[in-house]
């Protein structure tokens, strides 16, 4: 029988973590933890789920598609709005465009401030 994990948390690497907690609570809507500071900084989902973004010195960006630097992972999302709606705000607050977009009709693929790529896909 496997063992019953719940996921509780996912926590970034990022040079400037209330910088980047700030991208990701406009994008989402979620709450700033309260014990948020300059060195480790997260928002609170209601069921629990904390996003978490930590100082790291010399971090490096990762490079998608290209794997120089991997992108070790990325966070999925769905969106209520249209894609094209959806990434134009993302854009405003920060995000980035790689000029890849595998599936473009599906879903996109930005970069939060810190180079982080995710996924944004339509509901």
């Amino acid at each position: 029988m496997p063992l019953q994990m719940k996921l509780s948390a996912i926590t970034l690497d990022c040079p400037d973590p209330p910088a980047l907690a700030a991208f990701y609570q406009q994008a989402t809507g979620l709450a700033s933890h309260p014990k948020s500071n300059a060195d480790f900084a997260g928002l609170d989902r209601e069921d629990g789920l904390f996003i978490g973004f930590q100082r790291v010195d010399d971090h490096r960006a990762p490079s998608w598609p290209d794997q120089t630097v991997p992108q070790q992972l990325h966070i999925c999302f769905t969106v209520e709005e249209d894609l094209d709606e959806a990434e134009a705000r993302l854009l405003e607050l920060g995000a980035g465009k790689p000029d890849q977009q595998p599936h473009e009709d599906r879903w996109r693929v930005p970069t939060d401030p810190a180079g982080h790529p995710f996924c944004i896909v339509s509901s």
